[in-house]
């Protein structure tokens, strides 16, 4: 890809993502172009259907949730980071609005969806960071990362359309993560804290 096409290319890319922030899936393409500073043929030059753009917007952001995990993975307390990671993902679900739902079989064409692919990639990156936590005996042995990803996106579904999503998810986020713990380590304390005995 030339430079010029490239920066037109992250620019949709960027636009898109704060249109979706702001008005879910359904953001309108010419306003996504308008702000990218392109003609509607450029972007579908770019993205030849709206499918094709929001896979590109979330196959980004999975990407950046998963370097997230493996950069957490070098983190000296496995508690700890998994439920920074925790975090990271419930801002993600939040901000993007619908777009994993949309993107998951049965939303589109009937065709394969990056929606799968990128699922796989987030449970790929929080199982080893589960699997750390366990062995630090920081989680309940019984909890599992899919178990933990379906209480994010419970939160993140049922903070979408507050005016305040982004912090209530977060507070009822904290809350689920403290009902993980082992039992006996002191239910309460600030989850951004480690707990002395972990």
């Amino acid at each position: 890809m030339r430079a010029d096409a490239r920066r037109n290319y992250e620019r949709i890319l960027a636009a898109a993502g704060a249109a979706i922030a702001q008005h879910g899936v359904e953001a309108s393409l010419e306003e996504i172009a308008r702000h990218a500073g392109v003609g509607s043929a450029t972007l579908h030059r770019h993205f030849p259907s709206r499918r094709a753009l929001l896979e590109a917007v979330f196959r980004d952001r999975v990407e950046a949730l998963c370097a997230t995990a493996r950069d957490l993975a070098a983190e000296p307390d496995p508690g700890a980071a998994l439920v920074t990671w925790l975090h990271a993902v419930a801002a993600h679900a939040v901000t993007n609005k619908g777009l994993g739902a949309a993107l998951m079989p049965g939303a589109g064409d009937g065709g394969p969806t990056l929606g799968d692919t990128c699922h796989t990639m987030i449970v790929n990156a929080g199982g080893e960071l589960l699997t750390r936590a366990h062995q630090a005996h920081a989680v309940r042995p019984d909890v599992t990362i899919t178990q933990l990803l379906k209480l994010v996106g419970a939160i993140a579904l049922a903070t979408e359309f507050d005016s305040d999503g982004a912090a209530e998810a977060e507070r009822l986020l904290t809350l689920v993560i403290d009902g993980v713990r082992p039992h006996g380590t002191g239910r309460g304390r600030s989850l951004d804290t480690p707990s002395e005995d972990q």
